[in-house]
């Protein structure tokens, strides 16, 4: 397994993973306690403040699932692809600048719910944009980079924001003052995280649009929608997707707001869910080392099984240092599952659709997350257990794991 020697084009390309990965830490860790203390002031009981949350990731992600294959064919079209996922991400850089500003509970979801549209949307783009910034035979190693260098990239701003939480007050900053500067240092992270990429990047796959382009659009998803039918692997492949990342999803989506539900120190939870991060990079990059030796179809299974055994030890979940235990296993797959996935979907699409395609990809990613988060927000607020919601979970795992042993023997079959 040698190493390999990123371009610059790979290197701006990871860098936005870099970016990007600030915001969604921010998410999985200081916004929902922040979203907890404007809930409990707006006079929302825990399980109310969970549901609630939940609610606001579904109804982000269902938005995404809408528009993400709509503007994902649109961006197959020449010169439309950096334009678009430029637009996506200035909506979710402005949107966490906005988050600080808001008053009131119901305000900020709002806010927090544009910011992660256009979060997840950009995703589209980007994920799109790995056939074209790298070759097959680099891409499992490219993608794995990605999430590994995003994950520990992350850090870097958030141990900024996190000191400025939790001992701003030593230097006369109040809390809420905190939050507002970590909000705004998070939207320029990002920001000009973004900038190498969209000076280096150039769309080299396309496909000619003849006429009104919005029309093609309609036109070429409606024939992607039926040729991804009749591509019986990539059908199954987007099926097993669904449900096994959507797991995947909810627990980091959920974590922070579960471990605050169980009443668990805040302090840490974050600190817990900081060494997620710095666990996550070294197994990312082992997984990528491991991805030039075993192929993604047999790697995958290995992290949905884990999964499996995560979610399960989650129903049990009770005190801290079982959540400490949970977070360092969920480090050691998260990168792999997440970067193998998508580098195996972009070897078996077409490189001129990948916008198209990787806009199905993102319904069945993060456009399909509302299933998981509302399974957690339902149980939750039926039953007053958190441990219900997050343990059910893991049917999501099982079904995942049959799916997509399926779609690889279907691949098999057609191959010979």
């Amino acid at each position: 397994m040698k190493k390999i020697k990123l371009t610059a084009l790979e290197r701006s390309w990871i860098l936005y993973d870099i970016g990007n990965s600030a915001f969604i830490l921010l998410v999985s860790t200081l916004i929902p306690i922040y979203f907890n203390a404007l809930a409990t002031t707006g006079g929302l009981n825990e399980s109310l403040y969970l549901s609630y949350w939940g609610y606001a990731g579904s109804a982000a992600t269902l938005l995404v699932a809408v528009i993400g294959p709509i503007c994902g064919t649109l961006a197959d079209h020449r010169g439309f692809k950096k334009p678009i996922f430029m637009a996506c991400m200035l909506l979710g850089v402005l949107g966490c600048a906005a988050m600080g500003v808001t008053a009131g509970w119901l305000a900020f979801l709002v806010v927090f719910v544009l910011a992660k549209v256009g979060y997840s949307s950009s995703l589209v783009f980007y994920d799109a944009m790995l056939p074209e910034v790298t070759t097959d035979e680099r891409m499992d190693t490219v993608s794995s980079m990605g999430y590994a260098y995003g994950y520990i990239g992350s850090v870097i701003p958030f141990i900024l924001c996190l000191l400025l939480v939790l001992f701003g007050d030593k230097i006369g900053i109040g809390a809420g003052t905190a939050m507002v500067v970590s909000f705004l240092i998070t939207a320029v992270w990002w920001f000009v995280c973004t900038q190498p990429l969209l000076k280096r990047y150039r769309q080299t796959a396309f496909v000619e649009h003849g006429g009104n382009p919005v029309s093609s659009t309609f036109r070429r998803l409606r024939d992607t929608f039926r040729e991804v039918r009749q591509q019986k692997h990539i059908f199954l492949y987007l099926l097993a997707f669904f449900f096994f990342i959507d797991g995947v999803y909810t627990i980091i989506d959920m974590a922070t707001a579960y471990g605050t539900a169980l009443g668990l120190d805040t302090t840490g939870l974050l600190l817990a869910l900081l060494v997620t991060q710095i666990v996550a990079f070294p197994s990312a990059l082992i997984f990528g080392r491991l991805s030039q030796k075993y192929a993604s179809k047999t790697l995958i299974p290995v992290c949905i099984a884990a999964y499996i055994g995560i979610a399960v030890f989650a129903f049990f979940l009770k005190s801290q240092w079982q959540f400490w235990v949970l977070a360092v296993v969920v480090g050691m797959f998260q990168g792999g599952v997440q970067a193998l996935s998508r580098s195996h979907f972009a070897k078996i699409i077409p490189q001129e659709k990948s916008g198209e395609y990787f806009g199905l990809f993102d319904i069945c990613g993060k456009g399909a997350s509302f299933l998981g988060t509302m399974i957690v927000s339902v149980g939750s607020q039926l039953t007053g257990s958190a441990n219900v919601g997050v343990g059910s979970i893991a049917i999501l795992f099982v079904i995942g794991f049959v799916l997509f042993s399926i779609s690889t023997r279907t691949e098999e079959t057609k191959r010979v």
